[in-house]
């Protein structure tokens, strides 16, 4: 039996966007600015979380953690499929992403390093020896102009 399609009503988008703005607040302090009891700020987080509409998560900040050095992996692959060498590119533990692509290259990964001192050592001891990998281009990154995670789009939502 399919489960009918999930709707966000305007209290689900006011909540989502009470938890954009502070992910710590309670369910009675978004309660309390939308005019809603706890209960039934409760209640519409679970339904958009079962519903997989709505996962709260926290996010850390690089620099408070002592990253000094991100770095983009552009990665050619030859010989292997592209997803199994992203799947061995996610699971070293300095990178927080790995995406499948298309363009030149097939693999876009992001990595986080404490200093430059780590940058020789990630890509020739554990980047290197990935099987797969034709060619990797790696861009430091020098400025970050936006680091946003709220960005998924919400059905019908204007922000």
């Amino acid at each position: 039996m399919n489960k009918p399609a999930f709707s966000f009503s305007e209290t689900d988008h006011a909540i989502v966007s009470e938890l954009r703005r502070n992910g710590r607040a309670t369910n009675q302090d978004i309660a309390g600015k939308l005019g809603l009891t706890a209960s039934t700020v409760s209640s519409r987080i679970k339904r958009m979380e079962e519903a997989n509409q709505l996962r709260v998560v926290a996010v850390s900040d690089f620099a408070a953690l002592g990253y000094n050095v991100l770095l983009r992996l552009a990665v050619e692959v030859d010989g292997r499929p592209a997803s199994c060498v992203a799947t061995d590119l996610a699971g070293l533990s300095e990178v927080f992403a790995v995406h499948v692509v298309t363009g030149r290259y097939n693999i876009d990964a992001l990595v986080a390093l404490l200093d430059f001192a780590e940058l020789p050592a990630f890509l020739q001891s554990l980047v290197s020896n990935v099987p797969g990998i034709k060619s990797m281009t790696p861009s430091i990154v020098v400025d970050i102009l936006k680091y946003k995670f709220e960005v998924a789009p919400i059905e019908g939502s204007e922000a």
